[in-house]
């Protein structure tokens, strides 16, 4: 593995202040976006239909509201419309892909390969069940050999949060939000481990947590459509390993059998999320939706909500 200097965790604190002080006010639409009005006028309803429009308690983070952007890909000029799309919450398990684009392009720069091998070492080794329980492959353990291309598919496919500690090792953190920063999703970064504080690096055991919103999520996904995630290698290996996600609940519930999904999914304690590029051949679009709401709750919300966007998609391009 390749050593590096990190960045000065001062200027990580001070700017991540920052960005979750103020920046649901502050994020911009890229320009090559064509906001749509009538487009989210109909996902505010569609929001509202299915139960998701208030604000929800979660703790002590306070109240929160979903995060939901949809960008129509069949124009010439994307169309983007949303709810609340430039809203700061709590990823879960969809920070993933920021890890994955750091590690990809660090392997595309010839920092190491796929095949690189990799020692487990503890504490990274926190899952005692496989999140997919079906899934054949092993539990991570310290002291496994395995490999990066290994650990990213565990980690995208499987939503596995000993292979993403393993592989926020191998990133780094500051090189994480580098790359974030340079695409202006300023606001969204990755603070934490999936792991107890008590067992985070040092500078790292108070720091706080990791924060997204709908509007920078899609406009990662946009990227990994349009092959601009740093390059056409990172973006198409990326979303060969998003099309394999096992997890087919939330979103993907509501979407047709014979339509692609390209997503990841999160989820933790008052936090369910879905991310992802829709494809059936026809229909193609983005959609990036965060819902302050616990699982066992959203999914079936999730679900219905991806039924009625699916559906104005389809009204829409009827032929």
């Amino acid at each position: 593995m390749k050593a590096r200097d990190g960045l000065n965790l001062f200027v990580i604190m001070i700017v991540g202040f920052m960005s979750t002080a103020g920046y649901s006010q502050a994020v911009k639409v890229p320009p090559y976006f064509t906001v749509d009005p009538s487009l989210s006028d109909s996902l505010k309803e569609i929001v509202k239909s299915v139960g998701l429009d208030s604000s929800f308690n979660v703790g002590s983070d306070g109240m929160e509201k979903i995060s939901l952007t949809v960008i129509d890909l069949m124009t010439k000029k994307p169309l983007l419309g949303g709810v609340n799309y430039g809203e700061f919450i709590y990823p879960a398990s969809v920070y993933k892909i920021y890890v994955a684009m750091e590690v990809l392009k660090e392997i595309s720069n010839g920092d190491y390969y796929l095949t690189t091998p990799y020692i487990v070492k503890f504490p990274n080794a926190v899952d005692m069940t496989r999140q997919i329980p079906w899934d054949p492959r092993p539990v991570l353990q310290v002291g496994d050999t395995v490999t990066i291309g290994y650990l990213l598919d565990l980690m995208i496919t499987r939503s596995d949060n000993s292979a993403a500690n393993c592989l926020i090792d191998v990133a780094t953190r500051d090189s994480i939000n580098a790359t974030i920063d340079g695409y202006g999703w300023y606001g969204s970064e990755v603070t934490r481990k999936y792991l107890s504080r008590e067992y985070e690096d040092p500078g790292y055991k108070n720091i706080r947590g990791t924060n997204t919103c709908a509007l920078h999520a899609a406009d990662f996904m946009y990227r990994i459509y349009s092959n601009q995630l740093v390059n056409p290698w990172v973006s198409m290996r990326l979303k060969d390993l998003l099309g394999m996600q096992l997890d087919t609940t939330k979103i993907a519930g509501g979407l047709p059998h014979n339509t692609m999904f390209y997503h990841k999914t999160g989820w933790w304690s008052t936090w369910t999320n879905d991310v992802g590029i829709v494809d059936n051949g026809k229909i193609k679009y983005i959609i990036s939706c965060f819902t302050p709401v616990s699982e066992p709750e959203s999914d079936p919300m999730l679900e219905k909500l991806s039924r009625k966007v699916f559906e104005l998609m389809a009204r829409k391009y009827a032929r």
